[in-house]
């Protein structure tokens, strides 16, 4: 499976409410769990900055990827992006291909 990492910035809407931020975790993480059955995740963090949370998760394929993200701004999220996240030790190996090529 592939590695993804989901950048999520939440609505005013959803930040001015932080006594709701558990149920609308929960609801979320259930509507991911429900649509996106192959998911794995692998780590959930709240961030200081210009976005809310940062998940890391494998899914089988872009597709799913694409599935979380557009769940994710269903519930409560301004801006959610899924990107694909190489192993370093896997990103030498195609370095080293490119420049042999080369």
């Amino acid at each position: 499976m592939a590695t993804y990492v989901l950048m999520t910035k939440l609505t005013p809407q959803v930040v001015s409410d932080p006594s709701r931020r558990r149920q609308y975790g929960r609801e979320w993480k259930q509507a991911v769990d429900r649509l996106c059955p192959g998911i794995k995740w692998l780590a959930h963090y709240a961030l200081l900055g210009p976005y809310d949370f940062l998940d890391i998760y494998e899914a089988p394929d872009e597709e799913t990827a694409a599935k979380v993200s557009m769940i994710t701004h269903a519930n409560g999220a301004q801006k959610a992006e899924s990107w694909p996240a190489i192993p370093y030790v896997r990103f030498l190996d195609l370095a080293r291909e490119v420049g042999e090529g080369l």
